[in-house]
């Protein structure tokens, strides 16, 4: 994709994990041919900016020769599959994630952002993430197929359950649901043996820096400011905590698997920190759909605000899609203000300075 600061190339952690080599080979990556910047999605993949046209072709042919990035460009596109981060090697979410990934050839074509959620924990902590057929437990732990929208699903076996998220898949690209482009947009009936009436389990907070993570041994949480690093503290992470792999997240979180839990510069361990209740994306001038810069505002703001907060430098609202208590979007170069909105939604107040909006929450 090209965006302000030049193209960007975007990598899909199997099973969210990546081992200390592929890390190292992101970061190599990131600085010989983008800016260095790396961003982490709110769909858990990791992000190198700034490169050049002429040096995509390298940067790919290294990437689908680690395995990380698929050789066929269909394949790649298919390749959207959230995996609960708590997994243990050999369990039923990494099981059941791994012959997923490997059947989604199986596929027909679906709209471009469709993606699948392996949600196998205690009780499901993607619900707020942004898939359309999710995998998770119901309260008495059953297997649940769920279609994203519908408050209910239909109990599944372990050894059936990517046969018929596929086929729900399947169902959905045939029949005309997909002309809604995500499941949580359709709202017309499922065939009739997806008609399930099981809830899923109350969810689980998200993770938060500090706190060990099970299934990673001595897995350990570190924040990112509005989900950007880059090649040089990414590098320091892993070599002041010798961990040997890289969990992400799509909290703006990142997890180490073992090693020590010293502070390091650059990641947040403070769970109360305000600036994790923040969403931004990278604004003006990194983007050229955006017409203000966003981050600087949104980390003076993020202590005054209560509740969640969200910075768009325009009305797509690509770093939080959900409504936040406080919505604050870039037009023609001044800031709209909305409560319990998204980006884009009709606003309170119009054509804000960062300073009005700054005096607004009492930010000086």
């Amino acid at each position: 994709m090209m965006a302000g600061d030049g193209l960007i190339l975007r990598v899909k952690p199997r099973h969210a994990r990546l081992l200390r080599g592929e890390v190292e080979l992101l970061c190599d990556l990131a600085t010989r041919f983008g800016n260095g910047a790396i961003d982490l999605t709110n769909r858990a993949n990791l992000q190198i900016r700034g490169l050049r046209e002429a040096d995509v072709a390298q940067a790919l042919a290294l990437l689908v020769q680690q395995g990380l990035v698929e050789a066929a460009p269909d394949g790649e596109r298919r390749r959207n599959v959230l995996v609960a981060p708590d997994w243990s090697e050999g369990d039923t979410t990494w099981r059941l994630a791994d012959e997923l990934m490997a059947r989604l050839p199986e596929l027909p074509d679906l709209p471009g952002k469709i993606g699948f959620a392996i949600d196998l924990g205690a009780a499901p902590v993607l619900t707020e993430v942004s898939a359309d057929f999710r995998l998770e437990r119901a309260a008495d732990a059953a297997l649940l197929l769920r279609l994203d929208g519908r408050t209910a699903g239909v109990p599944v076996r372990a050894d059936e359950a990517v046969d018929r998220m596929l086929d729900l898949a399947r169902w959905f690209a045939v029949s005309g649901a997909s002309a809604a482009g995500r499941a949580r947009r359709f709202d017309g009936p499922l065939p009739a043996w997806a008609r399930g009436t099981v809830h899923p389990a109350s969810p689980r907070p998200p993770l938060v820096p500090g706190a060990c993570l099970s299934g990673a041994t001595g897995g350990r949480i570190w924040g990112l400011p509005f989900g950007r690093t880059d090649a040089p503290a990414l590098s320091r992470l892993m070599a002041a905590t010798g961990a040997a792999a890289l969990r992400v997240t799509p909290w703006r979180a990142l997890v180490t698997e073992g090693g020590n839990t010293h502070a390091v510069e650059g990641f947040l361990t403070d769970p109360a920190d305000p600036r994790l209740a923040a969403d931004a994306c990278p604004g003006a001038p990194a983007c050229p759909q955006a017409t203000v810069q966003t981050r600087a505002l949104a980390e003076r703001l993020a202590p005054h605000v209560s509740g969640r907060l969200h910075v768009s430098g325009c009305a797509k609202g690509c770093a939080r899609g959900r409504a936040a208590d406080v919505a604050i979007t870039g037009r023609d170069g001044a800031f709209d203000l909305a409560f319990q909105a998204r980006a884009g939604d009709p606003p309170v107040l119009s054509g804000l300075t960062p300073e009005r909006l700054l005096a607004h929450f009492g930010a000086y």
